[in-house]
């Protein structure tokens, strides 16, 4: 079984993080876990990244969430597929 990682770096996270967390929601039956990490001093960072495992091999649900999460502005998306 294949397992797959989705990284994904906002940047403007204010502006950007409702429309990525709308996306998620669209496609939480095929999160399994999510981790988001941003630097957290004074105040919280502009940026931040968030990683999601996703369980299931539907490539295609797959490239959609990498698509639609990378159309948004300020948002970059990578993918780990471990075999």
């Amino acid at each position: 079984m294949k397992q797959t990682i989705v990284g994904i770096k906002v940047e403007d996270r204010n502006e950007n993080v409702p429309k990525v967390q709308s996306i998620l929601t669209d496609h939480g039956c095929m999160i399994n876990t999510r981790l988001g990490i941003h630097e957290a001093q004074n105040q919280c960072s502009p940026k931040g990244l968030i990683l999601l495992e996703i369980i299931g091999e539907d490539e295609d649900r797959i490239e959609e969430l990498q698509t639609t999460l990378s159309e948004v502005e300020g948002v970059k998306v990578q993918k780990m597929t471990f075999s």
